[in-house]
């Protein structure tokens, strides 16, 4: 085999090479991008489900009647979750049309890392104030007068409780989602260099 035959067999082998590592690599991103696809409309199901579970949720008997919509905390749960099952089916959306997962904008990266902070502070503050109203509805808290109110309205209660289970659930979505955002958005920054100026040497702060 003369020179000639040698660096053809040789470029074609790198060829090889760079196309299965293409190939490697875009199957890793949709995969990425499929669980990621995943992730979002999970949390819209887990969104509505609460909403629904705690707008039906009213109970009356020979003791009164009793709505959710009595109750600030369990108001701000239903809207909480109507918000992020709405922004879970436009970002699920969004990221189902985007072919790679690396191939967002900057500003998009950064509106994806902005808004799935916002709904996970949101869903995780509507979950703590319902959980307090839901707790004080089972405890009762006589320093400050308030009677235990299950005994008499222990369907109103179960069912506000199953609300704040599941409003918890998306909210660990979410968790989630914030991780894959964030790792998104700063993965497109380069390492910091650190200079060594006795010697001009520049080597990244992070190497791996």
């Amino acid at each position: 085999m003369d020179k000639s035959d040698k660096a053809t067999a040789h470029q074609t082998r790198s060829a090889m090479m760079s196309s299965e590592q293409q190939n490697t690599g875009g199957n890793s991103s949709s995969s990425v991008k499929t669980a990621e696809t995943l992730l979002r409309i999970v949390p819209m199901a887990l969104c509505v489900s609460a909403m629904v579970v705690m707008l039906k949720n009213t109970q009356t008997n020979e003791y009164g009647s009793v709505s959710y919509s009595d109750l600030g905390g369990f108001r701000y749960l239903v809207y909480a979750n109507g918000i992020c099952a709405g922004y879970s089916f436009l970002s699920a959306f969004h990221t189902a049309r985007n072919r790679s997962f690396n191939v967002s904008t900057m500003p998009m990266a950064w509106a994806y890392f902005f808004f799935d902070q916002v709904m996970t502070y949101a869903v995780l503050a509507a979950g703590a104030v319902s959980t307090e109203v839901v707790y004080l509805a089972y405890k009762g808290d006589t320093a400050i007068s308030w009677s235990e109110s299950c005994g008499e309205y222990g369907g109103f209660c179960k069912q506000a409780t199953v609300s704040v289970i599941i409003t918890f659930a998306t909210m660990a979505c979410y968790v989630v989602l914030s991780l894959i955002s964030s790792y998104r958005l700063f993965s497109k920054y380069d390492a910091p260099m650190i200079s060594y100026s006795n010697k001009n040497v520049e080597i990244p702060a992070f190497s791996g």
